[in-house]
């Protein structure tokens, strides 16, 4: 415990009377204070000007990373006959229909991604209270109730990210490993951020953009400059 009240001092030590930073700066801060055993990951907050009670005011999309995740992504797949064998050839790692609903009523969540073919969404409208809070439920919207199964496997599996408000205005997002490059975290950055930003909701009222933070799994967070988190510089 000693050691890791160390490491967390001397990284809040290195953010101290730091804010509104460039995404590159950011970046490196963030990596520099990354020094856990494992990889971690860099996430993005994003504070929206939003109140997603409203239906008018949801913020949800989703957006490839131009570098990739750095994470692998377990994809589940509703489908039968040959889309089942589309999805199989395309990578997913789990494909059923009841039995697959069945398995995820007893608990069993072990997937990331959940895509489906519009013909099985009366089986998967049964798990909506399941999957719906863990932002699995599939959705036309980001692409994952389709019949080109192929194509969702595949962008789930090469980087693509959703991302959907929080009742507090807020989106998470992972956009990288600290072991990435600068450059490739701060593209990621930048294109999520370009992403939530041509999501804005109609119903948004004033400043949609509010706050941009970064930070990694067990490091504190820094804010970036928004002129800089959108290109606008």
């Amino acid at each position: 415990m000693a050691k890791f009240g160390k490491r967390t001092r001397a990284a809040r030590e290195a953010f101290a009377g730091k804010s509104e930073l460039s995404v590159e700066e950011a970046v490196d801060l963030v990596k520099g204070s990354a020094t856990a055993k494992f990889d971690e990951t860099v996430e993005v907050a994003i504070n929206l000007g939003v109140d997603p009670r409203h239906a008018d005011q949801m913020v949800r999309g989703v957006v490839s990373l131009p570098n990739g995740t750095g994470k692998t992504v377990r994809v589940a797949v509703f489908a039968r006959g040959p889309k089942a064998d589309e999805a199989r050839e395309a990578g997913a790692d789990i494909v059923g229909d009841e039995d697959l609903m069945q398995a995820i009523q007893g608990g069993e969540i072990n997937f990331d991604r959940c895509i489906a073919t519009p013909d099985m969404m009366p089986i998967v409208g049964r798990l909506g209270k399941i999957l719906g809070p863990r932002n699995l439920m599939p959705n036309p919207k980001v692409g994952t109730v389709t019949m080109d199964v192929a194509t969702a496997v595949a962008n789930a599996k090469g980087g693509e990210v959703q991302f959907k408000v929080e009742k507090a205005g807020v989106i998470h997002a992972g956009v990288g490993k600290a072991s990435f490059g600068t450059e490739a975290l701060a593209q990621n950055v930048r294109a999520i951020v370009d992403a939530v930003s041509k999501a804005k909701p109609a119903g948004a009222k004033g400043t949609y953009m509010k706050k941009v933070s970064l930070s990694s799994t067990m490091g504190p967070g820094v804010s970036l400059d928004l002129a800089s988190a959108t290109g606008q510089e």
